[in-house]
């Protein structure tokens, strides 16, 4: 990316590559489907390592308000600039829709099995079918770099809904748990 960058010699937009309201593309293949003929160029970077967008804060008037979670948490802000200011100002970030990152199929939180028709991402150790599992070893690292790339693939399946294991909310948790309550179309 850095060479395309030096080799074209001016400055450069890069948008998201999902549509509004799509879940993220976290793999090369997944960025091309969702731009399709409307990207010019690609350079595949590989799988994200991440998976969750970043984390956006607002510093304003010395307070430090979580504007959206990230990879960067809550505690690990906490840890630098102390309590966090409680801010309604949230709809300042990107990605702060009531519903986004939604795939096609319903989906559904906190559910611990779903319905023959339907898909249940798991998360932890023997829950649900391996193929569709966020973090077979409830990891929540791991969870957030295969949470889109699953969701994405679930909703190829054409599945009646897609259910989604109990998430925790600590650390990179409320990132994950943030992304899936705007799926399911809840306002977080």
């Amino acid at each position: 990316a850095r060479a395309v960058i030096s080799a074209f010699g001016g400055p450069v937009v890069a948008p998201s590559a999902n549509r509004s309201g799509r879940p993220s593309p976290t793999t090369f293949a997944d960025a091309v489907e969702e731009t399709g003929a409307s990207s010019g160029a690609a350079v595949d970077g590989g799988r994200c390592a991440v998976g969750v967008e970043s984390t956006v804060v607002s510093v304003l008037d010395g307070k430090v308000s979580l504007l959206r979670p990230g990879s960067v948490t809550r505690e690990d802000l906490e840890a630098v600039v102390g309590p966090l200011h409680e801010s309604d100002q949230g709809h300042r970030s990107p990605g702060r829709l009531a519903l986004h990152y939604a795939p096609d199929a319903p989906v559904t939180i906190n559910a611990t099995e779903a319905p023959t028709d339907g898909i249940l991402l798991g998360f932890g150790e023997g829950v649900g079918d391996p193929r569709w599992s966020l973090s077979p070893k409830g990891d929540l690292r791991e969870a957030a770099a295969n949470l889109f790339r699953l969701l994405r693939e679930a909703d190829r399946t054409r599945p009646s809904a897609i259910w989604v294991s109990p998430i925790p909310t600590h650390g990179l948790g409320e990132a994950i748990n943030d992304r899936l309550r705007r799926a399911a179309g809840f306002v977080g």
